[in-house]
């Protein structure tokens, strides 16, 4: 442990300065070489930085957002714009905490630098968590758009195959290095936003006022109803921090990352905003709130004809084909940065090819495994209640980062903190962090409760590596 605010004496030198910043930004680093380096392993520049920050945030959650908040009625449309101000705060302090730290890991790194070994694992821990606990959510949630172009729903192990292939195939991806994982996700991010733009801005011009339906249908006050239709869209938003956890991979971090996580959140917000208020004006509500395909629905509203539901689901497979892509590389950043620092296995740390493979293999096996356990369970609800649970372990790395941000700001250290945008600073952080703490509140309690379980044992792994530590530090010593 170290006094928080300094950096521990026994840390290791950064790893991933060569990786992070050209020659001229660090003089004395040779470019780096071996099987972590070649043709296969590519820095991300803007466009492929935004595009990760936009595809992780915009998974195949759009497809169904507008029939699940159209019973609040259209007092939902004001959740979206509160819960866009929280990203894009929380997006603004990822972008300044990279600035002085623009090294792979994203909140572990900047929680560890602030307040010790600790709250950088417990980061890194429960980030870990999320992602691969998202990316068997996300699979099986695929397997029903796959069910609408080739039947694999009738038999439960037919639809399980299915889901373990759509988590397979972006890990081979990664497996083949960051070149192929960043042309993955540019490719799907273009493609997935075709159908999307199609409904978010063609709707417009079929826009019908009176299919909006009333403004609050239920009972109790407007505020309750935005935060009920808030905790529904809470999910939607995770992937704020892509660009930042990336950052060892993303060319000159210290401004592109910040710039792709605001412009990345921004746009998946519009892009949210526009579908779901274009779906609402071309689909009559008593309809939407029984939809299961919304955004089919708006296209047959719009042209005629049945091949709408074709489309969309063709669109939302390859939206959750490339979300999985990208957060299959995230999985494996965190534990990596981690394992650098000696919180996590040594063997998190093995790269090649810029892709961390040990970690993406760890996280896909058990991704997998919990989708096997949901199929065999043939219990929904558990698999709905985990999925909730990346909602809370999710706020443990962003609560953890902002901290670290409000502690160099008030810590007024002119290395970290640049006194003509303090005041601004302050304002955004406040408001980030109160994003966080409605995140976890938008979770549940059933979600929390299941959440500091996966914590609680995190506590017991970080027993036994600190413990390896020590031993270490006093054998060599």
């Amino acid at each position: 442990m170290h006094v928080p605010g300094t950096v521990p004496p026994s840390a290791p030198a950064p790893q991933e300065t060569p990786a992070a910043c050209s020659p001229a930004e660090t003089p004395g680093h040779a470019a780096p070489t071996g099987p972590d380096s070649g043709r296969h392993a590519r820095r991300f520049g803007l466009p492929v930085a935004t595009a990760l920050v936009m595809g992780n945030i915009i998974g195949g959650g759009i497809f169904l957002l507008p029939a699940s908040v159209a019973p609040y009625g259209t007092v939902s449309l004001l959740a979206f714009g509160v819960l866009t101000v929280g990203a894009i705060a929380l997006a603004l302090v990822f972008g300044r905490l990279a600035e002085r730290d623009p090294r792979t890991g994203g909140p572990y790194v900047y929680a560890r630098e602030a307040f010790g070994d600790f709250a950088g694992f417990l980061a890194a821990w429960a980030y870990w968590i999320t992602t691969w606990v998202s990316n068997a959510a996300l699979a099986v949630a695929a397997v029903g758009y796959l069910d609408v172009l080739i039947p694999v729903n009738h038999h439960r192990w037919t639809a399980c195959l299915a889901a373990l292939v759509l988590q397979w195939l972006p890990a081979l991806a990664n497996f083949a290095g960051t070149r192929y994982v960043g042309a993955v996700q540019v490719v799907s991010t273009v493609l997935k936003f075709v159908p999307l733009l199609l409904v978010a801005v063609g709707g417009l011009f079929f826009f019908d006022p009176r299919n909006l339906g009333p403004f609050h249908p239920g009972g109790g006050s407007a505020v309750g109803a935005v935060s009920a239709s808030a905790a529904i869209l809470l999910f939607s938003y995770l992937g704020v921090e892509s660009a930042a956890v990336s950052a060892g991979e993303v060319k000159n971090p210290r401004r592109n990352v910040g710039r792709a996580t605001v412009i990345g959140a921004a746009g998946a917000a519009l892009v949210y905003l526009l579908g779901t208020l274009s779906v609402f004006g071309t689909v009559a509500h008593d309809r939407l709130v029984k939809s299961a395909a919304p955004f089919s629905d708006a296209v047959n509203a719009m042209f005629g004809g049945s091949w709408g539901g074709w489309a969309v689901a063709l669109a939302a497979l390859v939206s959750m084909t490339g979300c999985l892509n990208g957060w299959t590389l995230l999985s494996a950043q965190t534990p990596y940065a981690a394992a650098q620092d000696g919180l996590f296995p040594a063997a998190f740390a093995r790269r090649r090819r810029g892709v961390p493979t040990v970690g993406v293999a760890v996280t896909v096996v058990l991704a997998s495994l919990l989708t096997v356990y949901n199929y065999a369970s043939g219990s929904g609800k558990v698999f709905q209640v985990l999925v909730l649970v990346t909602t809370f372990t999710a706020t443990v790395p962003y609560l953890l980062a902002t901290a670290a941000q409000i502690f160099h700001l008030v810590a007024g250290r002119r290395e970290r903190v640049d006194r003509r945008r303090l005041a601004r600073d302050a304002v955004i952080a406040a408001v980030a962090a109160g994003f966080s703490l409605w995140l976890v509140a938008g979770a549940g309690y059933a979600a929390v409760y299941q959440g500091v379980l996966f914590l609680f044992a995190g506590v017991l792994v970080y027993a036994v590596m600190a413990a390896r530590q020590r031993t270490a530090a006093e054998t060599s010593g």
